[in-house]
């Protein structure tokens, strides 16, 4: 396998600068086995928080810390991903090994954690040259992604520590309660389809399924896939948003991100991945292969389907108001006001048909 088909990281962007000397003076302190002078890039296509490979000698580490003029706490809590991962390896070890957490913001400004690197291919909006990605090889990824989110749905969370993770009591209500507050606090523009859904959201709330751990932000672009068979899963990255609640509440997140290949055209240009390459399940599939390797039952996939949309377009529309507000000169945030009105419309079509598949079709 070709080493040019990992991901790799870049230059860090100007303005999320790390400053080198604290960090290595940190680094050596906290773990002295590490040698050699300290070099420093980043894995730029993320959009919530920041994330720096860091180099010393033979040694790969990675670095999270909160975006820079990020205010949502709750969002951003090194601290508590650090925790996760700390108690969730011993029970799921497809995550990376956590190694230290710096809550000094005299460091690097924000309390930050480092982790293990973990090496591998990371299926992003465009895929690395020289991957064949053929229909059965992607029929045989999107199969193993549905197993593996119901494998993390049954993860046995009290035995790992993290009981007190969440509180699933009331979890529906209080998600949908909660981005539809977060949207209101962080609106920049009249979306009709944004308001519409919060209405409906409210409305048709199903009763609570279960609880079990959720990941609230599974998707392609958070997985590590292994180089030698790139349909195995080698760890899930991200666990910023990962809580104990409704796993369909999970899965819809899921849903959200999951673009078809013939849903509306202006959907399919926000893709988040490569779900609309041929021999990908579409979101029926996806659910009903869910439903088979979890054995829990989705009795109206409209609402998850509905509520995933909105969320992501809650969260992309937070991202866009600290752009407008000068918090961040991140150039790619400046039209992400489309992706909020395309989610919007997307889930008002889902809500339309009442169907989370073939959206422009009679």
């Amino acid at each position: 396998m070709q080493a040019d088909l990992l991901d790799q990281p870049q230059k860090t962007r100007p303005g999320e600068e790390l400053d080198a000397g604290k960090l290595e003076a940190y680094l050596r302190q906290t773990l002295p086995v590490l040698s050699g002078q300290l070099e420093i890039q980043q894995f730029a296509k993320g959009y919530s928080n920041l994330t720096y490979l860091l180099r010393m000698g033979e040694r790969e580490l990675v670095l999270r810390r909160p975006p820079f003029g990020a205010k949502i706490k709750t969002a951003h809590d090194m601290g508590r991903e650090y925790r996760i991962l700390s108690h969730l390896i011993a029970v799921y070890p497809k995550v990376p090994r956590p190694l230290a957490y710096c809550d000094d913001e005299s460091v690097l400004g924000a309390p930050f954690y480092l982790m293990e690197r973990v090496s591998g291919i990371i299926l992003r909006a465009k895929p690395p040259e020289g991957l064949d990605l053929t229909p059965a090889l992607m029929r045989r990824i999107s199969e193993n992604f549905a197993d593996n989110l119901a494998e993390i749905h049954s993860v046995d969370y009290v035995a790992a520590g993290l009981g007190e993770l969440g509180k699933p009591e009331g979890y529906v209500t209080r998600q949908v309660e909660g981005w539809i507050k977060r949207y209101q606090n962080a609106r920049t523009d009249d979306i009709p389809e944004m308001d519409r859904i919060a209405r409906w959201l409210v409305e048709h709330k199903p009763t609570e399924s279960n609880c079990s751990l959720i990941h609230n932000d599974y998707k392609y672009d958070n997985l590590v896939l292994d180089p030698l068979d790139v349909a195995q899963i080698k760890a899930v990255l991200d666990w910023e948003m990962a809580t104990i609640g409704d796993p369909l509440m999970d899965l819809g997140s899921t849903l959200g991100y999951w673009v078809d290949a013939d849903d509306p055209e202006d959907w399919q240009k926000q893709s988040f991945g490569l779900t609309i390459r041929p021999g990908n399940l579409n979101r029926e599939q996806l659910v009903e292969r869910y439903v088979a390797k979890s054995g829990r039952l989705v009795g109206n996939p409209v609402f998850y389907y509905a509520y995933g949309l909105f969320k992501i377009a809650v969260i992309v529309q937070q991202i866009y108001a600290r752009f407008k507000q000068g918090l961040t000169q991140d150039a790619r945030f400046a039209g992400l006001i489309r992706l909020v009105r395309s989610a919007g419309q997307t889930a008002s079509l889902a809500i339309e048909k009442q169907r989370i598949t073939r959206l422009i079709t009679d």
